[in-house]
């Protein structure tokens, strides 16, 4: 297939959520929208008055004017902090819009790698925030409380965050499968007074008990006045523990009438995590305007409506977790998954998808690039009538993954891979209702986000390779970083290379008609004879090499150059023969150019990756010139960096 072939056309886009809000948009402002590129330049020009109309337009819940939404669109309009004021003048609860679903729908659906575990209605879920509300008012918590969740993607998390949500606190979470060092990374630098957590959780349907992890980090978090504890594995020693209170006996206040504080969109909700593999990770503040981004990234962008079951697997130590439960605010069914994803079988992700009516699904590059390594053949196996639309973030998602969704998933489905970051909780670049799938491609910058693809002298280039900027404030933007006095992280972390403008990290491509193509992390790009190269140039150019099972690919200082050098993981029984290598370098100059090719290639036993299932190239790079890697408790296979510092001294010898 062409790169530009397009994959899927929108059938009845007049009926999407997207072009009814273009029509009212239009009739505000006293201007007729010919495309979803007049549209997307005119929110990026007129900021206030787009935010402003999207809030009206929400149905969301709050008090107060919503114009101005802001009132100097500019980095550093008000001094040290990048940040503006956004809704200056309202007052939202995220907990209040999440809840207001029909009291008789169901609002989350919980599975594992057993199947579906239960149901849980907007009633329920409202009766169990009440007793959560209930029982940390009883303790003491208030406005700005930090409460930290160590849990795993259930709905006892989701109903933790509610409640706390509902009382002005602050949330922060992260997964069990976290090590000792990356849990204290994170949490002691935030010096929570609540901790929820659980005796252990299950992976591959085998018991994975706490209790030493636990111990381990009660104790220097000194913050700490209590841990509640929720039984997934029947674990009783965990009593023994430092502030332990049971799930039950911590819920036996009785429940009240539930209240929501409705915050100011300077108020913060929670506190994120960059990956931590570099350093210390920031822990990023971030306010109701991240709220206000995914309702309309989840509504314009991805179409999601009332009663549709909507899924993304993910873990709570991943920001599509945060994405996700803010579905609730469109009156949408939450799946809730927690366990290895292919297990017990392969498609077990579809078996869900088929059982549950599954309408969008969420996933990463990377399972869908393994699927299609093992030729799983999904259509054969489920109609997934139900199923409109597959998402994909993490990583880069190669030509050819989207050519196995096509032909060995579903046919007529909408593919959307979606990129943004942490950093803005949501997507500079995403799916688009209204517009067709081409392959390889983004289907579009997000509204309100005034994204650009810059040069290296600071100019705006389409159809080149560059740095992806955002020139404008958004609302999503982090409020502050914690303990970063006069926001000097903040500015380091993103307006350095470029003065007014906010550099993303990101190595991509705009093109024509307003789609985007990305290259991987600029940080991590290439530059052999002075000449950038994206790493996701070279992962696709080998993607259809059937030997390998997954690569690496990164740069080395080689005397007053840059040489690349491609790990690869082979399949089960394979060796990296001459004829391998060969193969491998033909394919990258003949899909590439011969600059791509490598200078050196290797076999791999494991490619380390972070527990939100990105490659770890800056890592192993710095690994190779010398340096160590702190931070190893991010990392879902730390075991997998050892190789790496075996061999850096005959790579450098």
């Amino acid at each position: 297939m062409d790169q530009a072939s397009i994959l899927w056309q929108p059938k009845n886009p007049e009926n999407s959520q997207l072009a009814q809000f273009m029509q009212a948009f239009g009739k505000e402002v006293s201007r007729s929208f010919s495309n979803y590129s007049d549209l997307h330049s005119y929110s990026v020009e007129n900021p206030d008055a787009f935010w402003t109309f999207f809030l009206q337009w929400s149905n969301l819940h709050y008090e107060g004017n919503p114009s101005p939404a802001v009132a100097n669109c500019t980095f550093f309009a008000e001094g040290d902090n990048p940040s503006p004021t956004w809704f200056p003048n309202v007052k939202i609860s995220m907990a209040e819009n999440m809840l207001r679903g029909n009291p008789s729908q169901i609002a989350i659906i919980e599975a594992d790698e057993t199947g579906i575990r239960r149901e849980i209605s907007y009633q329920n879920l409202k009766e169990e925030v009440a007793k959560w509300q209930a029982a940390l008012k009883a303790h003491g918590f208030q406005k700005g409380d930090v409460f930290a969740a160590l849990m795993p993607n259930c709905p006892e998390t989701l109903i933790a965050f509610l409640a706390v949500n509902s009382l002005g606190g602050i949330f922060t979470s992260t997964s069990p499968d976290f090590g000792v060092r990356g849990i204290l990374d994170r949490f002691q630098q935030v010096q929570p007074k609540f901790l929820l957590t659980v005796d252990g959780y299950f992976y591959k349907q085998k018991q994975n008990p706490l209790y030493e992890k636990l111990s381990n980090v009660i104790k220097p978090l000194k913050s700490l006045q209590k841990v509640i504890v929720l039984p997934r594995i029947e674990d009783d020693s965990v009593r023994n523990l430092d502030k332990v209170c049971f799930y039950s006996d911590f819920l036996s206040e009785k429940a009240s009438t539930l209240k929501f504080l409705r915050l100011s969109f300077q108020d913060p909700i929670w506190i994120m995590y960059s990956s931590g593999t570099t350093g210390l990770p920031k822990c990023i503040v971030q306010g109701h305007g991240a709220f206000i981004n995914h309702v309309k990234e989840h509504r314009l962008h991805t179409d999601l409506r009332e009663r549709e079951r909507f899924f993304y697997f993910t873990t709570c130590g991943w920001m599509m977790w945060n994405w996700l439960i803010s579905g609730l605010a469109s009156n949408a069914t939450l799946i809730l998954y927690d366990g290895n994803p292919l297990y017990p079988q392969l498609d077990s992700l579809f078996q869900l998808a088929e059982e549950t009516k599954m309408n969008i699904f969420g996933t990463s590059a990377r399972y869908i690039t393994y699927l299609r390594q093992n030729n799983a053949d999904i259509r054969s196996k489920y109609s997934l009538e139900n199923l409109r639309a597959i998402l994909s973030t993490g990583s880069v998602l190669p030509p050819e993954g989207f050519d196995y969704v096509y032909d060995s998933i579903k046919k007529d489905i909408q593919l959307c891979s979606i990129s943004g970051g942490t950093d803005l909780n949501g997507c500079f670049a995403l799916g688009n209702p209204l517009l067709p799938v081409y392959r390889g491609e983004l289907q579009c910058r997000g509204l309100g986000m005034a994204v650009q693809v810059y040069d290296d002298s600071g100019k705006p280039v389409i159809e080149k390779q560059g740095e992806l900027v955002c020139e404008k404030p958004f609302p999503s933007m982090p409020l502050y970083f914690h303990n970063d006095v006069g926001f000097s992280k903040y500015r380091a972390a993103y307006f350095e290379k470029f003065k007014g403008v906010w550099a993303h990290g990101d190595f991509a491509l705009l093109t024509k008609r307003g789609s985007m193509i990305f290259y991987g992390r600029s940080d991590a790009t290439l530059n052999p004879g002075g000449v950038r190269i994206g790493t996701a140039e070279i992962y696709r150019a080998i993607a259809d090499i059937p030997e390998i099972e997954d690569s690496v690919v990164v740069g080395q200082r080689h005397g007053n150059d840059e040489r690349v050098i491609l790990f690869v993981k082979l399949a089960k029984g394979k060796e990296l023969s001459e004829d391998l290598i060969s193969r491998i370098q033909k394919q990258i100059r003949s899909q590439a150019s011969p600059r791509h090719v490598p200078s050196i290639i290797l076999t791999a036993p494991d490619i380390p990756y972070t527990i939100s299932m990105k490659k770890v190239e800056i890592a192993i790079r710095r690994i190779l010139e010398g340096q160590d890697v702190k931070n190893k408790d991010a990392l879902m296979n730390p075991e997998a960096l050892e190789y790496f510092y075996k061999i850096r001294d005959s790579l450098n010898s």
